[in-house]
C-alpha cells in the first residue's frame, strides 16, 4: 500500500468512527427526547399514587447551589411546609419533567405559594457541583424559596435510603415527590408523574384549616 493510499484510508477511518459516534449521539438524543415526551404524557394523566409516611431525617449537613452548607434536619424542620424531590442534572428524562413541574406549581398556587418551601436533592454528587446544580436552577427559574442541595456520596444515600428512594443506581431512580405540611404531622409521598396541579391540590389539602 503507497503513502498516498495509507492516508487516505487513516483519513476515512476517522470519518467513519465520527460518524458512528454522532449517530450514536442523535440516537441517544433522540432516545431521551422520546423518554421525555413519554414522562410528559404520564403527566397530563396525572399517574400517580399518594400515601402518608413517617421518616427519620438523617442528621447530614449537605451543600446548597451557593456552596453553604446545610444541615438537613434543620432545613426539614422548619414550619412551612416542604416539597422535596431528588435529581440530577445530566438526567435526560425524568428529572426535567419533575423540575419543570416544580418550577409551575408557585404559579398554580398563586397567594398561597407564600410559605412553600421547595428542595431538590442531587442523587449523582460525584458529578453534581454546586456550580452545576445553580446552572441547572436557573434553566427553571427557581424562586428563593427553592432550595437545591448536593453533598458527600455517603450522605446524599443515607438521605435516599431515608427515604426509600435509593435504587442502588441514579438511572434506575423513580418519580417521587415528597410533601411535609408541618414539623409535627407525617409526610405525604407521592409516587409516579404527579402534574403542577395535582401537587398544587394536594398542597391545597395538607395546609387548609
Amino acid at each position: 500500500m503507497n503513502v498516498r493510499l495509507k492516508s487516505f484510508t487513516r483519513a476515512l477511518a476517522v470519518h467513519c468512527v465520527a460518524g458512528g459516534a454522532l449517530i450514536l449521539a442523535g440516537a441517544a438524543l433522540a432516545h431521551d427526547a422520546n423518554e421525555h415526551a413519554a414522562h410528559m404524557a404520564k403527566v397530563a394523566t396525572a399517574d400517580y399514587t399518594s400515601s402518608v409516611r413517617s421518616y427519620p431525617i438523617p442528621d447530614v449537613t449537605l451543600i446548597d447551589a451557593d456552596g453553604r452548607s446545610v444541615r438537613l434536619r434543620e432545613l426539614l424542620a422548619i414550619q412551612d411546609p416542604v416539597m422535596m424531590n431528588f435529581i440530577f442534572t445530566t438526567c435526560g428524562a425524568i428529572c426535567p419533567v419533575m423540575s419543570k413541574v416544580f418550577s409551575e406549581v408557585p404559579g398554580r398556587l398563586g397567594a398561597q405559594a407564600g410559605k412553600l418551601r421547595m428542595v431538590s436533592i442531587s442523587i449523582d454528587p460525584e458529578n453534581d457541583t454546586p456550580a452545576k446544580l445553580k446552572a441547572y436552577a436557573k434553566t427553571y427559574g427557581p424562586t428563593a424559596r427553592w432550595t437545591f442541595l448536593t453533598g458527600r456520596v455517603e450522605d446524599v444515600k443515607a438521605v435516599q435510603v431515608a427515604f426509600d428512594s435509593y435504587r442502588g443506581d441514579k438511572m434506575n431512580h423513580e418519580p417521587l415527590t415528597l410533601l411535609h405540611p408541618a414539623p409535627d404531622r407525617p409526610w405525604v409521598r407521592i409516587d409516579g408523574f404527579a402534574s403542577s396541579e395535582s401537587l398544587a391540590r394536594e398542597y391545597r389539602k395538607l395546609t387548609q384549616p
